[in-house]
């Protein structure tokens, strides 16, 4: 059980959606201004996706838009959510990560995802040799955080690396992340926000089978959860048809840049495209402040989530920052609500920080 629901933090997924009409650049601006938004507005993370030959996402270097994004913040923490490791050698991933603690201190994390983050021809582009031995992800993955140990066992030392205090978070959208982040003892974060399908099933697993370690006590599950918020319902519908269209286009084998809204977009679908919406994207708040924040609350007693991790694909740059506002603020009402009602107290686990 959630040991105080008013604690819950939100954070940011940001893919650094081009926009159409729009370039690369653009979207660096907007990130930049999204994350001094949310941190001015409280929230914890700031997490970028690691992506490949998307004409819609911007976020490919990953670890050079994390230290861009750090450069230009002062609290909030920045990470990636994540790192695709078959797309890297760990000494490389353990050097930048390296790198980017010892430039700003505290304020890293580094998630790690096994998936391509691309088609089979971007991934062979990128690796040049395809492995698809199932144990080679868990091999990287105990081989990257030995790098960053205070005492590595290899030969190799990476640095910057060695001893770098970087938390190390298990991304997933299946059952096999759930299942390798209880038996090493981390962290997990759950795709729900485009992947919800094994959601339950993989929180059941990885509480059930977890493993205290020198990373954490006890298991800490952040879940991603798209929301468009708007001052009314039907505007929020409305900014909405952008990320709607932007999965039928992708799953329609034609990614494409991220679309302006189009009002009714969803009515004209056909019942196969509508039935793959209401699934991919069945962890969605679409709403004023009010709405968003009881589809929060619901998710959140489903689920006993311990972080939120907020995406908000929106085409506008302004209406995107007021959804990111409208959500802290419902959340904090949400908040200061269940605070006065609540007499629990806050994990003892060591944090995932």
């Amino acid at each position: 059980m959630q040991a105080n629901p008013s604690r819950i933090p939100l954070s940011v997924l940001d893919l650094a959606p081009i926009v159409e009409g729009g370039d690369a650049a653009q979207s660096f601006r907007h990130t930049v201004e999204l994350a001094q938004h949310a941190e001015r507005l409280g929230y914890r993370r700031y997490w970028l996706a690691e992506h490949h030959g998307m004409p819609g996402i911007a976020s490919a270097a990953t670890s050079v838009l994390i230290a861009h994004v750090s450069g230009h913040t002062r609290t909030i923490r920045v990470g990636a959510g994540g790192i695709m490791l078959p797309n890297h050698s760990p000494l490389v991933i353990a050097e930048q990560f390296g790198t980017l603690e010892a430039l700003f201190p505290g304020r890293i994390d580094l998630g790690l995802g096994r998936a391509p983050g691309s088609d089979h021809a971007t991934a062979r582009a990128l690796r040049r040799n395809l492995d698809s031995d199932p144990e080679q992800f868990p091999r990287d993955v105990v081989e990257l955080m030995d790098f960053l140990s205070d005492a590595p066992r290899q030969a190799v030392r990476a640095v910057p690396g060695i001893g770098a205090k970087v938390p190390v978070w298990i991304l997933g959208s299946s059952l096999f992340g759930a299942q390798l982040a209880a038996m090493l003892g981390l962290p997990h974060a759950f795709a729900s926000h485009f992947a919800p399908q094994q959601l339950m099933q993989a929180i059941e697993i990885y509480r059930a089978t977890f493993r205290p370690s020198e990373h954490l006590d006890k298991p800490h599950v952040m879940l991603g959860f798209n929301v468009i918020a708007a001052d009314s319902d039907e505007q929020a519908a409305v900014l909405a048809t952008s990320l709607q269209q932007a999965f039928v286009n992708l799953r329609s084998g034609r990614p494409s840049r991220l679309p302006p809204p189009a009002p009714g977009f969803a009515e004209r679908l056909g019942p196969a495209e509508r039935a793959m919406l209401d699934s991919v994207l069945a962890c969605t708040a679409i709403g004023a402040p009010a709405t968003v924040r009881r589809t929060l609350e619901a998710f959140v007693e489903n689920t006993q989530a311990d972080e939120l991790m907020i995406t908000s694909q929106v085409f506008d740059h302004a209406a995107r920052l007021r959804s990111y506002e409208l959500t802290a603020g419902a959340w904090a009402l949400r908040q200061s609500s269940t605070a006065t009602s609540s007499s629990g107290t806050a994990s003892t686990a060591k944090p995932a920080r």
